[in-house]
């Protein structure tokens, strides 16, 4: 079992060059912000994301690189 501070702590060092800002909500879920430093442009904002799935580092990794697909997608869906 993975403690929520440290889910939180891969998933931040999962967006290079992004930055990334994992919060636990007052109900449990995390507020996972990805945005570029540089620009303060907000890539991805997920308001509500439950931990109760992450239970391993595979699980966070794995949620890391759909989350990195989605980005990915969403910004070719915009460059026409």
């Amino acid at each position: 079992m993975v403690s929520i501070l440290d889910i939180c702590r891969i998933v931040e060092s999962g967006f290079d060059p992004l930055s990334c800002n994992c919060t636990v909500n007052p109900d449990g879920s995390l507020r996972i912000k990805v945005f570029d430093p540089a620009t303060g442009r907000i890539d991805l904002l997920l308001p509500y994301v439950s931990p109760s799935r992450l239970t391993s580092i595979r699980d966070i990794s794995n949620l890391i690189g759909e989350l990195r697909t989605e980005m990915l997608a969403g910004r070719r869906a915009f460059a026409g």
